[in-house]
């Protein structure tokens, strides 16, 4: 009997010890986990109301630097201003709030749509090979638009002058799959497409109808403009001539 006893004393004191490192164990995690959570972690947050469409670049230039507890850091929050650098806003972004990886996409995803901000516009020119610089121009280029029409309309005086300049090409035209099927197509078988200002939009769609107009490939650094003018039968007729001569 008392061997049935010390037994039982026994394991009851394993079982007590067992419980008590349990305790122990949980209490220290516990503690642990609020440690970890009250530690203080760096964040960004928005300075101002960011819009939809933003470019990572000017997001990470208007951010404020904060240090909250990690507990209240919210999914996707940066660390550093230079991981939303290549990215794109998809989502408003309130002044105050963390900037998250989740409110943003590449802009690779965004196609032509994420390379327009303000009054930039994307609009598609059709035209023939040599007006688009078939086989020459490539996505990301810079062209000028040279142009000639007559001034006043409907009068025989023609005039020509370069009337945009420094446009990015969105999207190269490509050879038609099927104008070359066909043979032949009743309508334009190249298109490009341009980033240009609303404004610009006007000329250039005034021309498209009524002129006659040609892209220019711009050198890719150090482009430089001369001085703006226009070109006249006549200013071209006299052009290079001494005055006797041109009399």
């Amino acid at each position: 009997m008392l061997t049935y006893r010390v037994r039982n004393i026994g394991i009851a004191a394993a079982l007590a010890l067992l419980a008590a490192m349990f305790t122990f164990f949980y209490v220290s995690n516990y503690k642990k986990h609020v440690q970890q959570g009250q530690e203080l972690v760096d964040v960004y947050v928005a300075s101002h109301d960011i819009p939809a469409g933003t470019s990572g670049t000017e997001v990470a230039g208007s951010l404020a630097h904060k240090r909250v507890e990690r507990t209240a850091v919210v999914p996707g929050a940066i660390s550093d201003p230079s991981q939303v650098k290549r990215l794109v806003a998809t989502q408003e972004i309130f002044s105050g709030e963390q900037v998250s990886t989740k409110r943003f996409q590449p802009l690779t995803q965004q196609g032509i749509r994420g390379q327009l901000k303000g009054n930039l516009r994307a609009i598609v020119v059709p035209g023939d090979a040599n007006q688009l610089l078939l086989g020459t121009l490539r996505d990301g280029d810079r062209i000028d638009v040279v142009a000639s029409w007559s001034a006043p309309e409907g009068q025989q005086l023609h005039v020509s002058r370069t009337i945009l300049r420094d446009i990015k090409v969105l999207s190269a035209p490509e050879e038609s799959k099927v104008a070359n099927h066909l043979g032949s197509a009743t309508t334009s078988p190249y298109a490009a497409v341009l980033a240009i200002s609303d404004t610009q939009s006007r000329k250039l769609f005034w021309m498209m109808k009524n002129g006659a107009w040609s892209f220019e490939l711009r050198p890719v650094t150090k482009a430089t403009d001369s001085v703006e003018g226009f070109d006249t039968s006549d200013s071209i007729l006299r052009a290079g001539l001494k005055v006797r001569a041109a009399r």
